[in-house]
């Protein structure tokens, strides 16, 4: 039973959907009789909620694998993108979908010295659209966390937006969490800063004047994860730059 869930999991989320894919036209955001100052500040709010979604999210306790240590699964997470709405139907002329779904395949894997190094690759569910996502984070233990000391963590994240012609989208962050360990349940929280650098290739915007937008963002979460033994599953609640992400992953972590 639970290798079907898992397989049905797998199968949800990367295969493709019927409907037609989604196009993103940068071009769109500067039609006749709009100014550059306009288009500016529209491709500044869709990078804002970009940057929310794309960046990286931990989903996990701030305790040290250990050297032996692993942890792998599938993750799903939802970003609302309503507050770039309007932009999202100027670029694709379809409707925003409000909450912007993303689905990882995700690996952790411990070092020594409470170290630990993690990578995912992310693609759209749905199907409608060709964003796709890859991001590394390598993390320190200053407390590794056992059964009775807490663990705190501070982790250096990067994330890479692809599938998107003539746009390009990366963030970098750092974050600090703490975590406590209760027979297989562990909550966790976390703070820190992502920093957003989001441009585009086409000419007829560059020409026109739009410029790259650079800028931070401050983030917190929250979650709790369960072990039990070598399933786990996660759930987490992000805000970066006061916009919610929702996040859940469902695994194996030894």
């Amino acid at each position: 039973m639970k290798k079907s869930l898992l397989l049905l999991g797998i199968l949800g989320c990367y295969s493709q959907s019927s409907m037609a894919v989604t196009t993103f036209t940068l071009a769109n955001l500067l039609p006749a009789g709009t100014t550059v100052a306009t288009a500016q500040s529209n491709f500044r709010t869709i990078s804002e909620d970009f940057g929310a979604a794309f960046s990286y999210k931990p989903v996990t306790p701030a305790a040290a694998l250990g050297i032996t240590g692993f942890d792998v699964g599938i993750e799903v997470s939802g970003t609302d993108v309503s507050k770039s709405s309007t932009v999202w139907q100027t670029l694709t002329g379809t409707s925003s979908p409000g909450t912007l779904p993303i689905a990882k395949l995700t690996a952790a894997k411990g070092l020594p010295f409470g170290i630990d190094i993690s990578a995912f690759y992310a693609g759209d569910p749905t199907g409608t659209t060709n964003i796709s996502l890859t991001g590394a984070a390598l993390s320190y233990a200053i407390l590794e966390g056992d059964a009775l000391e807490p663990a705190l963590t501070v982790r250096a994240a990067t994330t890479k937006l692809n599938g998107i012609n003539e746009y390009s989208l990366g963030t970098k962050s750092l974050d600090i969490s703490f975590s406590k360990g209760f027979i297989g349940i562990t909550p966790y929280i976390g703070a820190g800063q992502v920093w957003v650098d989001s441009s585009t290739s086409n000419t007829t915007l560059t020409t026109a004047g739009l410029t790259a937008e650079s800028f931070s963002q401050s983030k917190v979460f929250a979650g709790l994860n369960i072990n039990l033994g070598l399933p786990n599953f996660a759930i987490e609640a992000d805000t970066t730059g006061n916009i919610a992400t929702y996040s859940v992953k469902l695994g194996l972590r030894w």
